[in-house]
């Protein structure tokens, strides 16, 4: 449906502590309720059985697709901790974890969701050939990441490769971290930030996800794509260490209209890239047409993306900037069709997503 050609307005939203406010949201009300189901059990040698599939940057065939049915919300497992997520999750593991499926934007996969119900990137395009560079005006480059970046890791049937980018966002319990909504981590999930390919140890750990939230009507179509956000809480480290401690935060920070420069930062996945590595790309944003979201022109943001943080004033030396965006919304964050991985989409940051993070910093 078109959307007002102007930015968005509307009601003032809710003030958040630790979290800069002021602008307005470009979508009607709507209560928050933390929406992702966790397991109540954790062991090192579980089988990779487990039943809840996470969600890809596009998680099916396109970045990303429509939430399905709200699941019961359960308690956190206490026994899963940040000690255990790294016992499981070995550089062996995560090499041989089976490739997931395509979650470049636009896939050929229907926007209907991952097997949990949960949007994932549609089934299965073959990998795209990135496009030869005269014909991609702006493409993202490899390079060696920041702290404050990371993947999403889950167990499910197919104990698949990283599938969807996540950032720690600064927090009053400095244990947040913020990535698209259909990217469900999952049961027994991990966030791995710089994560390095192959490495015997990973730079800044392993990371146990304890608590997610996020709308239950959110989706990747219509107005519920511009709910297509989430946050969840991570365990300590094993020496009682917070997350923010060890990698720095992004503060998050209402968009500020739709023309932008930032920085997007993302982990396509290995079936996409072979490289295995971060890749960035400095673009300026604009109105994606007949929506309240976001669009952003760089090749190279492949299966993997989806959850990557748009930042404005990034400092080089931290890691760390503002963060504006996500890649997610419509189609689970870009166009269907061939070529997709050189645009991408955001949700407009507003009042909704503040109420989000304010109820995720209560928990």
């Amino acid at each position: 449906m078109a959307r007002p050609s102007t930015e968005p307005t509307g009601s003032t939203q809710p003030t958040v502590s630790t979290a800069p406010t002021g602008s307005t949201e470009p979508t009607e009300a709507a209560r928050v309720r933390r929406r992702w189901s966790h397991a109540a059990t954790a062991a090192l040698g579980m089988v990779v059985c487990l039943a809840t599939a996470p969600a890809g940057h596009a998680a099916e065939s396109a970045r990303g697709a429509a939430a399905g049915a709200a699941r019961p919300r359960l308690a956190p497992a206490a026994s899963w901790t940040s000690r255990d997520a790294a016992a499981y999750w070995t550089s062996e593991r995560m090499a041989a974890a089976a490739p997931g499926r395509d979650d470049t934007p636009g896939g050929s996969a229907s926007a209907s969701g991952t097997a949990a119900a949960e949007p994932a990137k549609p089934a299965a395009e073959p990998a795209k050939p990135a496009a030869p560079a005269a014909q991609v005006p702006n493409t993202a480059q490899h390079f060696d990441g920041v702290p404050s970046v990371g993947v999403l890791f889950s167990v499910d049937g197919d104990a698949r490769t990283h599938h969807c980018t996540a950032s720690v966002v600064h927090s009053p319990h400095r244990n947040l971290i913020l990535t698209a909504g259909h990217c469900n981590p999952g049961t027994h999930a991990a966030f791995v930030p710089q994560y390095r390919s192959g490495a015997t140890t990973q730079p800044y750990g392993v990371w146990a996800i304890e608590e997610s939230f996020a709308y239950d009507d959110r989706g990747t179509t219509g107005d519920k794509a511009d709910l297509d956000f989430a946050f969840a809480t991570v365990a300590p480290a094993e020496d009682g260490r917070s997350l923010e401690e060890v990698t720095g935060g992004n503060l998050l920070t209402p968009t500020p209209g739709y023309t932008n420069d930032v920085t997007v930062i993302g982990y396509p996945n290995v079936r996409n890239d072979p490289a295995d590595r971060a890749v960035r790309c400095d673009a300026r944003t604009a109105r994606l047409t007949g929506t309240r979201e976001l669009r952003m022109d760089c090749g190279g943001f492949y299966g993997g993306t989806s959850g990557s943080p748009w930042l404005t004033d990034l400092d080089d030396e931290t890691g760390t900037g503002r963060v504006i965006g996500v890649i997610g919304g419509l189609n689970g964050g870009g166009p269907k069709g061939p070529h997709n991985d050189r645009t991408s989409y955001s949700p407009y940051f507003g009042g909704k997503i503040l109420s989000l993070y304010s109820r995720a910093v209560r928990s």
